[in-house]
């Protein structure tokens, strides 16, 4: 579930703000330059990341209006069933064009496709696209399910609960792409791993006073 920056400058005894930097160098390493062409099948779903309600400030509270996903920021998956890999990034919205386009950049045309019940992946064309229905209690209908992509989003969010208490909008791709990075090479052996992330290390330059520009 992550190791925070917190934890890095105490392990690593050195200061905190070196320890932020190279904790998001890392994640910058993970960062997939290359489009992930699933052949299928996939799920796909969306999730949103965000802080409770309750655990905001009141002035924070008292400036969000409406319900759910308000004050969050929304991220798509896809997780392929026959790699077992997973990509996802950050969108702005959660429309038919956002949701289907992310599809038609990773998934190869004739995939089949399995989604939950949201109206934005209706009329995908291209596709064999199936869908359960989760606002009347429809998870599984044979192979049709979103569990995979599902546990993924679990993962993510017990990172941000447990280990890092917070990710911001600014650094948040950053954050989805450790996530995922390591979720695709976790069936490696550790040394596999440590030189996987060094040659995605390689031309990906993050300089501090990138980091905290517009901060």
């Amino acid at each position: 579930k992550g190791v925070s920056s917190m934890k890095l400058h105490r392990d690593l005894e050195i200061s905190y703000k070196s320890a932020w930097h190279l904790a998001h160098r890392l994640r910058k390493s993970l960062e997939s330059e290359n489009v992930q062409f699933f052949r299928g099948p996939v799920e796909t779903d969306e999730t949103y990341i965000g802080g409770k309600r309750k655990n905001m400030s009141k002035a924070k509270r008292k400036a969000l209006s409406g319900r759910g996903s308000v004050g969050k920021t929304a991220v798509v998956g896809i997780k392929d069933r026959e790699t077992n890999k997973v990509v996802a990034r950050k969108i702005q919205q959660t429309d038919k064009a956002t949701l289907q386009g992310f599809v038609g950049k990773n998934v190869e045309t004739g995939a089949t496709v399995y989604t939950d019940e949201h109206l934005s992946y209706t009329g995908m064309t291209g596709y064999k696209h199936e869908s359960v229905n989760h606002s009347v209690g429809e998870y599984v209908r044979e192979m049709a399910h979103t569990n995979g992509i599902e546990s993924f989003w679990s993962l993510l969010k017990r990172g941000y609960q447990g280990t890092f208490h917070h990710f911001s909008e600014k650094h948040l791709d950053r954050y989805i792409a450790e996530f995922a990075g390591r979720h695709n090479i976790r069936r490696a052996d550790t040394i596999d791993q440590m030189a996987s992330i060094t040659r995605q290390s390689a031309g990906k330059r993050l300089k501090y006073k990138d980091l905290i520009a517009n901060d």
